[in-house]
């Protein structure tokens, strides 16, 4: 019989922990003493682990007599001791250990590990992420022709009365994305007009131009800021709304349950929707022009010195109809974009909690670029026709 020596932690401010080992013959008894805590200084398992190598060893117990307190530290250092004598072929008996502890080892040895559980990160080079970026792209674009195309051919076979369309589906979403959304579209059309009107001034100030602020602040409402806004709340508040709620139908299968009925999702679940918001977002875009242009006399007549008939005289003479007309097809563009943006992520959706969620954070940021992209190039036709 030999006594191995005992390991001890040296630091005698911390918790201790200690292994002691001795073989008789082909058994080798293992007896763990002191705090196995986190805060604990492991004892070196080598001592122990050189004795399994001896192929000497062929039944190993472990002794817990004097162990004290332990947690997840002494399991942890346990499995590591139990893989090893399973690698030489050593049994382990783990009926000596607390009940507890054999739970603990009987979950871990339940699930083996994943092979593929630790994946190693590989670096990857310009041009590849280049080329993996561009087929992402251009698999992006084939979806969304190919959602653009089913929407058209459920629209047509809607219009022909082949599909089936809830009229009253149609003004439950107007009033969702219609009424409903005036508070927050009154609160920041009234701040940008003040915006405008605010920074109009320092610049027309240093000419005593301040008269002029009144037309900076309702052309600028009426051809951009009022449908661009607009479009950007409405892409936060419906857009992601409705990726979420087909987004959700998709993980509950509901979508699946409409097919198995013979119903055509996209006309009974998007284009009400998109018809919705197509109808509610050029008389949004008007109603955040007024609420713009109030903000703006505001600041102009209580700022500076402008009365509020010469702010309405300015006002009126600068503002001509087809300047409305351009921001009311501008929203009007703006709200088939949203619309789009959030069906079609909320349809690409995948089966779980969190592909909802990225559902609607890709349709909030597709509509915004789609917006932006859009309010650019209609900007420039307008400006080459000269309107």
């Amino acid at each position: 019989m030999k006594t191995s020596k005992v390991l001890t932690s040296a630091a005698n401010s911390e918790p201790t922990c200690a292994i002691s080992a001795i073989r008789q013959s082909k058994l080798l008894e293992i007896a763990l003493s002191g705090d196995w805590v986190l805060d604990a200084r492991l004892p070196p398992l080598e001592p122990v682990l050189t004795q399994i190598e001896t192929k000497t060893v062929e039944k190993i117990i472990v002794s817990t007599k004097a162990l004290g307190r332990w947690d997840s530290m002494l399991v942890t250092e346990l499995i590591k001791l139990i893989d090893y004598a399973s690698q030489k072929g050593v049994a382990v008996d783990k009926s000596t250990l607390p009940a507890s502890i054999q739970g603990l080892l009987t979950l871990v040895s339940a699930v083996p590990e994943r092979v593929d559980a630790h994946r190693d990160q590989t670096r990857t080079s310009w041009s590849q992420a280049l080329t993996v970026s561009t087929g992402k792209a251009v698999q992006h674009g084939k979806e969304m022709l190919i959602f653009v195309g089913e929407m058209i051919i459920s629209t047509f076979a809607t219009l022909r009365g082949q599909a089936h369309f809830r009229r009253q589906d149609l003004w439950l979403y107007i009033q969702e994305c219609g009424p409903s959304a005036l508070p927050i579209v009154t609160l920041i059309s009234l701040l940008v007009g003040l915006i405008l009107a605010f920074v109009g001034a320092v610049q027309l100030s240093l000419f005593g131009a301040q008269i002029y602020i009144a037309n900076l602040v309702s052309l600028g409402m009426t051809r951009e800021m009022g449908g661009l806004m607009t479009a950007i709340i409405m892409s936060g508040r419906t857009g992601a709304a409705y990726a979420a709620q087909i987004g959700t139908m998709h993980v509950n299968s509901e979508i699946d349950a409409l097919k198995t009925m013979n119903l055509d999702p996209m006309a009974f679940l998007v284009l009400p929707r998109m018809l919705a918001l197509i109808i509610i977002m050029p008389l949004l875009c008007l109603y955040a022009d007024l609420m713009g242009i109030i903000g703006g006399g505001f600041v102009t007549v209580n700022f500076f010195d402008v009365s509020l008939t010469e702010y309405l005289d300015r006002t009126a003479s600068a503002v001509k109809m087809k300047d409305f007309i351009i921001g009311f097809v501008k929203c009007s563009v703006f709200g088939i974009l949203i619309a789009l943006s959030g069906c079609m992520r909320g349809m690409q959706c995948g089966r779980s909690a969190s592909a909802v969620g990225d559902a609607g954070t890709s349709a909030v940021v597709t509509a915004i670029v789609f917006i932006v992209v859009a309010d650019s190039v209609m900007t420039v036709i307008c400006n080459r026709l000269g309107i």
